[in-house]
């Protein structure tokens, strides 16, 4: 039994495509995902962009985002049908839930980091309501400040 895991799936095909190609092609993609069980979290057309270098002849392509969430041999049969669609230039799968456990990591170091500071200080681990609304009062005056300056409302 594998895992379920998060991916970015990205193609891009040529600028002439048709809404009509690209649905098609979103159909069969999303058949290989039903079929492994698999499921989409969104789907986003970015529409038509200028390529980093000539592919095919082409200069742009309409580039089209799908997060699907499935497991590896799902992408494995994704990555194979991809190659072989003629509408599409380029395609590039990346594991998305990596990133996002490094980064919740990270936020529970940060924080713990901080509440063994403020234990350090003789402060409570967590700050309390009035810390907070100071540093938003404070954060909120200090913007204001550089917006003022900004608009020529110092003194000169």
């Amino acid at each position: 039994m594998s895992s379920v895991r998060q991916y970015e799936l990205i193609y891009i095909t040529p600028p002439e495509s048709t809404e009509e190609a690209l649905a098609e092609l979103h159909q069969q993609v999303a058949a290989v995902v039903e079929r492994f069980g698999g499921s989409f979290e969104k789907t986003e057309n970015w529409g038509r962009r200028r390529l980093a270098y000539e592919i095919g002849g082409f200069r742009e392509g309409v580039y089209v985002l799908e997060v699907i969430n499935g497991p590896a041999p799902l992408m494995a049969e994704l990555e194979r049908r991809l190659r072989v669609f003629d509408i599409v230039m380029r395609h590039m799968v990346v594991r998305v839930d990596e990133e996002l456990a490094a980064a919740e990591r990270a936020r529970v170091r940060r924080k713990s980091n901080m509440a063994e500071r403020r234990v350090r200080r003789g402060l409570p681990p967590e700050p309390t309501d009035s810390e907070r609304k100071r540093h938003a009062e404070e954060d909120d005056d200090s913007e204001m400040g550089m917006d003022h300056m900004f608009r020529g409302g110092g003194d000169r």
